[in-house]
């Protein structure tokens, strides 16, 4: 089973609260999970108290191997929790397409022959 730590949206519409959870990869974003070990509150003015984690629990799961998302583990690296890393995660290039421009130019060669 691969687990992430991840946000769990919680709250009203226009007042969102997360609990950040251990769930399985394949459940959904505000599917079962397994452990909660804390929570955010965006809308907290205080940038102390928006983020609560548990950091023992946190260790743990990523110690037997958790991923957690690149939002969470923001959180991580500035709680300075063990073996959250100091590293970004490398985000994923996209392929760049042509533009219209470059289909119109592509269309008016095969026009041409």
């Amino acid at each position: 089973m691969a687990v992430k730590l991840r946000l769990k949206r919680m709250g009203k519409t226009h007042r969102p609260h997360y609990r950040i959870c251990a769930i399985d990869s394949r459940k959904a974003r505000g599917g079962e999970y397994i452990e909660s070990i804390g929570h955010y509150d965006p809308l907290i003015l205080d940038d102390q108290k928006k983020v609560t984690i548990d950091q023992e629990r946190a260790a743990y799961w990523l110690s037997v191997g958790a991923q957690p998302s690149e939002t969470v583990a923001s959180f991580l690296r500035k709680l300075q929790v063990a073996g959250a890393g100091t590293a970004r995660p490398r985000k994923k290039r996209r392929k760049r397409t042509a533009g219209k421009a470059g289909k119109r130019a592509a269309g008016a060669k095969k026009a041409e022959r």
